[in-house]
C-alpha cells in the first residue's frame, strides 16, 4: 500500500510502516500545497493520506478524492504521541474507505 504522510508529521513516522511504501509531502515536493490540491495530487499516486489536521474532513468534499484519509487524534503531533497509534492505523489501512476520513485516536 502506498501511504503519504502530511508535512506536519515527523518524517521519522514513515519508518514505522515497514511493509508499505511511504513518502512524506516534502519528499514529494508538495510542501505548502493547500489541502484540496494536495489531495488531488496524492490520489494520483497514493492509496492513503495520513494527517493530524482534524479540520480536513470539514474543509474538503472528501468523496471527490480517490484516496483514503486517516486523521490522527493525539495529544500533539510529536512522534512520541503518534507512535502508539500505529497498530490501529495498520489495522484499519486495508479497509479505510476512499473518499472518506477515518479517525484514529488515543481515546
Amino acid at each position: 500500500m502506498k501511504i503519504l504522510i502530511d508535512e506536519c508529521i515527523d518524517r521519522k513516522f514513515t519508518k514505522l510502516f515497514t511493509d508499505h511504501e511511504v513518502k512524506t509531502v516534502p519528499q514529494m515536493g508538495w510542501a505548502g500545497i493547500k489541502n484540496g490540491q494536495l489531495l488531488l495530487l496524492a490520489a494520483t499516486e497514493f492509496d492513503v493520506f495520513i494527517t493530524v489536521d482534524r479540520n480536513l474532513p470539514f474543509q474538503q468534499n472528501l468523496p471527490q478524492f480517490d484516496i483514503a484519509i486517516v486523521v490522527l487524534s493525539a495529544l500533539s503531533n510529536r512522534l512520541a504521541d503518534l507512535q502508539p497509534l500505529v497498530p490501529q492505523i495498520l489495522e484499519i489501512l486495508p479497509t479505510a474507505p476512499k473518499g472518506a476520513a477515518t479517525i484514529v485516536s488515543t481515546n
